[in-house]
């Protein structure tokens, strides 16, 4: 990991379609490599349960966010099932100028405008064993109607289909080993 002041930190991405257990595997990462600062995000859909402001996103209006739009204020953005999610852009520069590494939990389409402007982002994508078991993850989760169930699952489909434009594809088969898996790719680019 990039820690010395004199060098700039690095910019981690890390995909998946919803309900592959990035969450989770990012949780152990962290745990494996705690000096790893997590971008927040900003979004207009509401809260989960246990979610705070500022820890887990930056809750906004929907006014909000297109100001923060019109101001240049994001990294990257885009719509995701009916909500906007984006990707402050000064805490990142930032942390990288101060020599830490930061970690961009992100969908395809806003990890595919971070690589058009930070080209040399370390990008990994998470995939699920296979389709039926991201299928009983979500169902798991009990948090969406059967209509946006059935949107998430056709993201994923379109989602799984750009997974090539990353560096890095690891499986989330078991959470210990993608989470090994991927701490193991960021110290290897250091």
């Amino acid at each position: 990991m990039s820690n010395n002041h004199d060098e700039k930190g690095r910019l981690v991405v890390i995909s998946a379609p919803s309900g592959t257990g990035k969450s989770t595997v990012i949780e152990r990462l962290r745990e494996l490599l705690p000096e790893l600062v997590l971008s927040v995000s900003a979004t207009t859909r509401l809260p989960r349960e246990g979610e705070a402001q500022g820890v887990a996103y930056y809750f906004v209006t929907r006014d909000q966010f297109r100001d923060m739009i019109a101001g240049g204020k994001f990294l990257e953005y885009a719509e995701f099932v009916g909500d906007f999610y984006g990707t402050p852009r000064e805490p990142v520069l930032q942390c990288i100028e101060e020599g830490r590494d930061v970690l961009l939990e992100i969908e395809v389409q806003g990890a595919g405008q971070v690589m058009a402007v930070m080209p040399d982002a370390i990008t990994i994508f998470i995939v699920p064993p296979d389709m039926g078991e991201l299928e009983r993850r979500l169902r798991g989760r009990g948090t969406d109607s059967e209509e946006k169930l059935e949107a998430r699952l056709e993201r994923a489909k379109a989602e799984l289909e750009r997974k090539n434009e990353y560096a890095y594809i690891v499986v989330n088969d078991d959470v210990a080993r993608a989470a090994a898996e991927i701490a193991a790719i960021i110290n290897r680019e250091d």
